[in-house]
């Protein structure tokens, strides 16, 4: 799902559940090269976490919620409970390590998790 500045609020911050988070736009090799990793990941966890893709460079509203939310650079994946910022990663990951990140917050974090509503 992609999410601008319209948006932001009800569907990151207002979330029930886990949220991941991408930012990225389209001038960033790196951020090209990890979307298909981050839809491949976004499929296996999409009963237990909402995956949103945010372009930073789409307007500047969009630039501003990610200078808000502290991205320095892109790509940079976000994890948001309940509306909550509680992480994140820069730069390009494999898909082992991004899988390997997300079963981390979500173990650190089950109580968030676990108080959020399931994914139907």
């Amino acid at each position: 799902m992609d999410v601008d500045a319209e948006d932001w609020e009800r569907e990151v911050l207002q979330s029930g559940i886990l949220t991941i988070v991408d930012f990225w736009h389209e001038r960033c090799p790196w951020c090209i090269r990890l979307n298909p990793i981050f839809e491949e990941v976004a499929e296996e966890y999409r009963d237990r976490a909402k995956f949103v893709r945010f372009n930073v460079l789409k307007s500047p509203r969009n630039r501003d919620i990610a200078i808000r939310n502290g991205v320095m650079g892109t790509p940079t994946i976000a994890f948001y409970c309940s509306g909550r910022y509680i992480g994140s990663i820069v730069g390009f990951i494999p898909k082992s390590h991004l899988k390997h990140v997300i079963e981390d917050i979500m173990e650190r974090y089950r109580e968030c998790i676990k108080q959020s509503t399931k994914l139907e």
